[in-house]
């Protein structure tokens, strides 16, 4: 199969690419670079063996995925991983996060079903998951475009569109990926994580201190109904992502469909840090801190659906993906822009 990755030079693409090719797949990336380097394409190739191409450019933009397509193509299929992701931020840019997110979804399927793929992956989130009382999440929990930030909104606005689009393309297959909380890095240290400035997630933050260019773990909300106080998270190994895609892919047949894609079982942010500091062999300065508007006590899933249906499982676990991640840190101290 040749499969165009939309956003495919980030963190998650970059991963699913080297799963792709290692199954025997082609892959061409699509990425702006706005939040990653070349080299990470690079580095894909390096892993691989194999070719990788990256077409720079915006995959908002149709005249650029019409690029991709003439000069790479053709494609059986798109995963679209591109997208502004930081909750925070989205709150306070709304229109940037709506007219990205939106806008390349639209683009890469005006030029995607002009020119014939047959399937069509979107990367979406936790975040769609209206009640966070209704745990562990299945695809039949509650979403609602009415959410807390405008990033899940997109998310979720993404997935109706998805539906309609698949309703009224009997051929094509549409496949919804609802990610948890994706963490780890490639165990080679050649490509994982490269978060710009302050990370807004946990384990990018924690390797910061560790490595020295944080002063320490700042641990939002220790009065949460958990049992130690702590947010509980469904922390998933960003190679087992990368590998449910390729799964989804592979399993495709006409319609729509939607997975999550998570471990089920949730760890603490007090259980990470302490994974890490296994990873690293020394503890973290820590810091308790009032907890952040709009973060829940819990968040995982039921992943029952993606293995009956999929036969995909999770196969590393928190101390792999602590492990794998303080190797790409080590490797990489200032990210791939000091490649």
């Amino acid at each position: 199969m040749r499969v165009l990755l939309a956003g495919g030079a980030g963190y998650i693409g970059t991963h699913t690419a080297v799963s792709l090719l290692d199954a025997g797949h082609d892959v061409v990336l699509l990425d702006d670079l706005s939040g990653t380097h070349a080299v990470a394409a690079e580095r894909v190739e390096t892993i691989t063996g194999r070719a990788a191409p990256l077409v720079v450019g915006d995959a908002a933009d149709d005249a650029v995925v019409t690029t991709a397509f003439d000069e790479h193509g053709p494609f059986d299929a798109i995963i679209h991983f591109a997208a502004f992701k930081a909750v925070g931020e989205s709150t306070q840019k709304p229109l940037e996060y709506y007219a990205n997110n939106l806008d390349s979804t639209f683009a890469l399927l005006r030029v995607g079903l002009e020119r014939g793929i047959r399937s069509f992956v979107f990367s979406s989130s936790a975040t769609v998951y209206s009640d966070p009382a209704d745990l562990p999440f299945t695809e039949e929990s509650s979403t609602s475009v009415d959410l807390s930030n405008p990033y899940g909104k997109t998310k979720r606005m993404n997935e109706v569109i998805l539906a309609d689009i698949a309703r009224v393309h009997p051929e094509l297959n549409v496949t919804v990926l609802r990610y948890f909380n994706p963490v780890g890095a490639h165990p080679s240290g050649l490509i994982g994580e490269d978060p710009a400035g302050t990370p807004n997630n946990l384990m990018p933050y924690v390797s910061r201190v560790a490595i020295g260019t944080l002063d320490r773990v700042g641990i939002f909300g220790s009065d949460y109904d958990t049992p130690d106080g702590t947010g509980l998270r469904d922390y998933i190994h960003v190679v087992d992502l990368a590998e449910g895609h390729v799964a989804a892919l592979e399993k495709a047949e006409p319609g729509y469909v939607v997975y999550n894609l998570g471990t089920g079982l949730p760890v603490s942010v007090l259980e990470l840090v302490a994974a890490f500091e296994r990873a690293i062999g020394r503890d973290l300065p820590k810091q308790m801190m009032n907890r952040r508007p709009g973060d829940v006590a819990a968040s995982y899933c039921d992943p029952a659906k993606a293995r009956r249906d999929l036969g995909w499982v999770t196969k590393r676990g928190i101390d792999d993906a602590c492990r794998d991640y303080w190797h790409w840190q080590q490797s990489n101290p200032s990210g791939y822009a000091g490649a």
